[in-house]
């Protein structure tokens, strides 16, 4: 029976789950890079003085957003509906840090660069809730 219930589940689910799990297992490397300071000296001027300016509820926003991501990717491989709840957090996080980034902007940036990142996160992270709760309706993923 068990085997019935996965073959029901349509092969794009599990490459949307496993691609999510991987952009949000990027994230949380990106985050423990800029959390080490010999790493973090071989990125440009402006980016460091973001990065380490940062206060610690952008840098907690920035936490929720990749791991809250990782942990609901995993959960989304699992087939388990709080994904979609972590998911919302994730949301939640990225906004939080977009909020930090536009907030230090300086002239030394073109508007684009340091934001491509942050809109990427709101893009993915939000079809990414879309797509965890069309799948719960498809019963793909279950309660627990």
């Amino acid at each position: 029976m068990g085997d019935k219930i996965i073959s029901s589940v349509h092969w794009s689910f599990w490459l949307v789950a496993a691609a999510a799990l991987i952009w949000n297992v990027m994230g949380g490397i990106n985050f423990i890079v800029q959390m080490n300071s010999e790493a973090l000296s071989s990125y440009p001027e402006s980016y460091r003085a973001i990065i380490e300016g940062r206060p610690i509820w952008a840098t907690a926003g920035f936490a929720l957003a990749v791991f809250g991501g990782a942990l609901a990717g995993l959960l989304l491989l699992l087939r388990k509906s709080i994904a979609y709840y972590l998911f919302i957090a994730s949301l939640v996080g990225a906004i939080v840090v977009i909020i930090h980034t536009l907030g230090v902007l300086d002239s030394d940036f073109k508007p684009i660069e340091p934001v491509i990142g942050n809109l990427s996160q709101l893009v993915v992270t939000a079809f990414l809730i879309g797509y965890s709760r069309w799948a719960r309706g498809k019963a793909w993923i279950r309660q627990g």
